[in-house]
This record gives C-alpha cells, sequence and structure tokens, in this order.
C-alpha cells in the first residue's frame, strides 16, 4: 500500500502522531519528557514550527502542528530523529525508536482546530492515565486553561480565539468545552479523515488538490506549487497591496490584511499580532469571523482574488 503523501505549504495545519515501535515505550522517565519538549522548543527555534496543542503518551506523541516555512518533513526528522538519538543513549539500546513514519493529516483548521485540540487533550483520561485532566502535565491543556505559562513555542491564542473575548473567559469555557465531554461520547474527529491525508470539507480538498495539483512523487519535493509557495509576500506587502486595491482609509483595509496574512500568507498569530498591534486571539477572532463573510459575499470574494493576484498569493487556505 502507498504511503500517504506529504503536503507541504507555507502555514499547512497538521495533526501529527507517532508511536513507538511495536507500540513499546518512547517515554520512560520525567526527564524523558523534558527533554521532548525541548525538541518542539528547537524545532520552533530552527525551523519556525508552531505547536498548538501537544500531549504526550507513555508509547505515542499528538501534535497539532503549523509549518509558516513548508517544511514539515524537515521539523519532524529534526523531533523524531534527536529524539531518537538521546532515548538510545540514555537507554543504552539502538535502532529504530518509532514505529516507521509519522503520521501527518493536512486539517482544515477553521473547521477542526477545536475538536482536535480537545480529542489530544482527553487522551490522558481515556488511557486511564488520570482522573482530572488538569493534573496531567505532559500536554498542552494546563497552559490552554490558565494553570500554567505557555512556552514561546506553544500557542494557545488559535484554540482559545473562539471561546471568549478576553483571556480568563477563554480559557474558562474551553476547559469546560473539554472537560463537558468526559461523560457524554464525543466523535474521534481523525474517523473523518480522507485518504490518510485529508481532514475538512471537500471545498477544501478540492482548494489544496488544484493548488498542489496530482504529485506523482510520494514526498511531493518536485511540484510547482510547492516550489512558488516558498516565497510569500511580506507582511508589509501585504497590507501595501490591499491598501493599493480598496484603499488604506476603506473600513475592510485592516480586516482584509489580517486575513489574507494569516490565510494565504504563513504567518502566525504572533507575528500578525506584532505587526498590527494585536493580541493573537484577537488576529484569530478578527481572521475566522472575515473569513465568514467572504465566503458569504461574492463582492468580497472577487476582491479577494483580485488581492490574491496582485499579491502573487496561490489560492490555498489552511
Amino acid at each position: 500500500m502507498a504511503r500517504p503523501l506529504r503536503i507541504q505549504y507555507p502555514g499547512a495545519f497538521y495533526h501529527i502522531t507517532s508511536r513507538g515501535n511495536e507500540r513499546k515505550p518512547i517515554f520512560k522517565s520525567k526527564e524523558d519528557r523534558q527533554r521532548f519538549l525541548g525538541y518542539l522548543q528547537s524545532s520552533h527555534e530552527k525551523y519556525g514550527a508552531i505547536v498548538h496543542a501537544y500531549c504526550l503518551l507513555p508509547n505515542h506523541y499528538h501534535l497539532l502542528l503549523e509549518t509558516p516555512r513548508s517544511n514539515l518533513s524537515q521539523v519532524l526528522h529534526h523531533l523524531n530523529a534527536s529524539y531518537t538519538t538521546s532515548f538510545n543513549l540514555k537507554w543504552k539500546r539502538s535502532g529504530h525508536l518509532f514505529q516507521g513514519r509519522y503520521k501527518a493529516v493536512l486539517v482544515e483548521k477553521e473547521a477542526y482546530a477545536k475538536e482536535l485540540s480537545r480529542y489530544i487533550h482527553l487522551n490522558p483520561l481515556r488511557a486511564g492515565l488520570v482522573k482530572d485532566l488538569a493534573e496531567y502535565r505532559w500536554s498542552s491543556f494546563r497552559c490552554h486553561i490558565g494553570l500554567e505559562k505557555s512556552p514561546p513555542w506553544l500557542e494557545t491564542g488559535m484554540v482559545l480565539g473562539d471561546f471568549g473575548s478576553t483571556q480568563s473567559k477563554a480559557q474558562r469555557a474551553y476547559r469546560s468545552f473539554v472537560e463537558g465531554a468526559v461523560q457524554s461520547e464525543i466523535r474521534n474527529p481523525l474517523r473523518e479523515v480522507i485518504a490518510s491525508t485529508f481532514l475538512g470539507s471537500q471545498d477544501f480538498i478540492r482548494r489544496v488538490s488544484r493548488e498542489l495539483g496530482k504529485p506523482q512523487d510520494e514526498e511531493v519535493r518536485d511540484v510547482p506549487a510547492l516550489r512558488a509557495l516558498q516565497e510569500n509576500p511580506s507582511l508589509e506587502r501585504i497590507r501595501k497591496g490591499v491598501e493599493e486595491v480598496i484603499g488604506p482609509e476603506d473600513p475592510l483595509c485592516e480586516k482584509f490584511c489580517l486575513y489574507l496574512s494569516r490565510r494565504f500568507g504563513g504567518f502566525s498569530l504572533k507575528e500578525i499580532g506584532d505587526y498590527y498591534g494585536m493580541k493573537g486571539a484577537t488576529v484569530s477572532q478578527a481572521a475566522r469571523r472575515f473569513a465568514e463573510r467572504v465566503r458569504a459575499e461574492t463582492p468580497l470574494k472577487k476582491l479577494q482574488k483580485e488581492m490574491i493576484q496582485k499579491l502573487g498569493l496561490l489560492n490555498v487556505e489552511t
């Protein structure tokens, strides 16, 4: 059976899982887990990877991962290979630690980020590791609900952005959202994955497939669309391009800037927020709400198309 394609483009959003070989433990101690989190930090510092949620379990891990630089393979090679080397040295073993390739599902984040983060954070409870999710220290749940400060490589704003106008309200609402599912049956969003590759609507899949073509090479390294996606305009160029189309005084100007920068520019919430003097959660909310307007209003769709063409952005939603 052919392996799933590794589709990569700036700003792509993935659910990642990697399991221990023969389902054996990949974490044997607190120090192991701390080292793995250290490699998540170096993945962010060296390769720009952004983690939106994570959970470390005895024999596998889950990540919600964003790659602004279109470098998923590089990020995961660094993470898994570096950790394997340190684990083997620590425990005086050799050979593979992980079972084959990691699994990467390309996700339509606006539709599935909340559900996937909840699914990831519920894992320790489902596995019987704790009775109270807030007690589990090896997932990002405590950061999302305000019990721990988020490290620089973990961005909670995108997930929390849909839960409240202030951080404290969003944290409380998100905690209720996750813990409220403990006693109820919730659907596993990963059961909706198509072709072991996509989690999203048919429209999302068509857009990605149309822009990236139908590559024959499993590693999709030589796809022309992927090469074109390597060079995106800066935040300043996006702003100037929007102003050239509708004018800086237009009330839609900033909305379009935030929306295009987030959806097509491959920039993180923090990068956009720093540029426009906003919090990441505010950027997330504004971009999501304007995305809904663009989908619903034909004149905005036409303006979006004009701006995308002017800026040389490829129409790939993430």
